[in-house]
């Protein structure tokens, strides 16, 4: 399972329209931006409180990327 897809399983467990969640990953030469599109009800759920729950999952996103050396960045986006 590679990073994106690690996210897309996270949020689709978290949200309530799993539908409308997906992954887009914008590589540059040392980062990785993965954008996570989720419905606009939705995004309260994978933000958390006080942003707990968009910090797990940067925190495992990181933690997969680690063995690439490159550095990884998650957007939540509606």
């Amino acid at each position: 399972m590679d990073c994106g897809q690690l996210v897309e399983y996270i949020a689709k467990a978290l949200v309530d329209d799993p539908d409308n969640v997906s992954v887009s990953e914008i590589s540059g030469i040392q980062t990785t931006v993965f954008e996570l599109k989720v419905a606009k009800k939705d995004v309260g759920k994978v933000i958390g409180k006080q942003g707990r729950n968009a910090e797990a999952i940067r925190h495992l996103l990181f933690s997969a990327a680690a063995k690439s050396r490159k550095g990884v960045a998650l957007e939540i986006l509606e």
